[in-house]
């Protein structure tokens, strides 16, 4: 899909993709997704995963596998572009979409504002919350040390994102709008989501499924759960 782009096209077209973000508030969140990839080293299979839990109750209801090809490098800024492609196929195997989806990465607290949540929500005509391991863009104040303590990140005033903190006196996650939500209620959906562990239940989950799948215990397609898996 977007193997033959340069960065310089990459560039250009976050640009013009920015253009179409909106972010309002969500109604009625009853379903919350998680979505993540999987690679090999030295691979250029992509291994892509999306589940599907209740909200806020966090019960695994069901989840999408499916691999994909790509050329397109890792770079920093530009993770859409080798995960996008492969995530779009696996949400074709769902039917009944979610509310929401968390993805592994950046929504708008990116320096062009278009983050992989933002370039998947934008793709997919998708409600997407970003939920990051490592800050990419922004003046960030660290959170107070106790779970749930959060603090806006900013860039020239402008508030982006929020990091939060899920467990007690560790690393706290970066949360931010994807597309069709505000960054405000996605905090808001995330603190709902945290577990016992530092990555919130949608994307913890979400690897946890697509390692299984890159290492052959699970197969492609489409799988209703119907008895909690003991993956976790």
């Amino acid at each position: 899909m977007y193997d033959n782009f340069s960065l310089e096209d990459a560039t250009a077209l976050q640009i013009k993709l920015a253009k179409h973000l909106k972010l309002q508030n969500l109604q009625n969140i009853f379903t919350i997704a998680g979505a993540d990839i999987s690679f090999n080293k030295n691979s250029t299979t992509m291994y892509a995963g999306i589940v599907i839990l209740s909200y806020p109750q966090m019960i695994l209801k069901a989840f999408a596998l499916e691999n994909y090809e790509t050329s397109f490098p890792y770079e920093s800024g530009f993770l859409g572009f080798r995960e996008v492609p492969a995530l779009l196929k696996v949400w074709e195997l769902i039917a009944i979409k979610p509310d929401v989806v968390v993805l592994d990465g950046n929504g708008i607290l990116h320096p062009r504002r278009m983050g992989v949540a933002s370039h998947f929500g934008i793709m997919a005509n998708q409600p997407t919350i970003g939920c990051a391991k490592s800050i990419l863009h922004g003046d960030n104040h660290l959170p107070g040390k106790s779970k749930y303590s959060f603090e806006e990140i900013k860039s020239y005033g402008e508030t982006l994102g929020y990091a939060l903190r899920t467990k007690d006196n560790n690393k706290p996650v970066y949360i931010s709008a994807g597309q069709l939500i505000t960054s405000e209620q996605a905090l808001a959906v995330m603190k709902k989501c945290i577990g016992n562990y530092r990555i919130p239940e949608p994307t913890r989950m979400a690897h946890e499924i697509v390692n299984d799948f890159r290492t052959g215990n699970l197969k492609a397609g489409f799988h209703l759960v119907e008895q909690p898996l003991t993956l976790f």
